[in-house]
């Protein structure tokens, strides 16, 4: 299920309840999100420092940050958290998906959708309030 070499992402070709939801082409389209994110956190960053607003306003990384964070997280999982809370699955191509019938794998679905918010929000909030915190004017 998982690489040989400890902490790694998921080799998963298959629906897992609570661990597997998505296959390649959803995997790509999370790892892009990330990006986008990333690549937007940083050109807010920079634009708030270019304009030296006040420390404060760079709290704003919370959002994007996360959002980076949270498509990092669902590629590197192959996990999709709006799948696991809706109850459906995807392993073909993008735009399809199957429904999860069984409760029980719904609502391991339910718990590493909550997972993944709650470390993509952790991560947003750690970037911003670094950013807010950091003395560059």
């Amino acid at each position: 299920m998982s690489n040989t070499q400890g902490l790694g992402p998921l080799n998963v070709i298959s629906y897992e309840p609570g661990v597997c939801n998505i296959g390649p082409e959803e995997v790509a389209r999370r790892r892009r999100a990330g990006h986008a994110g990333l690549i937007v956190s940083v050109a807010v960053f920079a634009l708030l420092l270019a304009v030296a607003a006040p420390h404060w306003t760079r709290l704003a990384l919370v959002l994007t940050a996360g959002a980076a964070a949270s498509g990092y997280l669902q590629a590197w999982l192959h996990f999709c958290a709006g799948f696991g809370s809706t109850g459906v699955y995807n392993f073909g191509p993008l735009g399809s998906v199957q429904r999860v019938a069984d409760a029980g794998a719904r609502s391991r679905d339910r718990i590493r959708s909550l997972q993944i918010g709650l470390a993509s929000l952790a991560i947003g909030l750690a970037v911003g309030i670094g950013a807010a915190l950091l003395p560059i004017r």
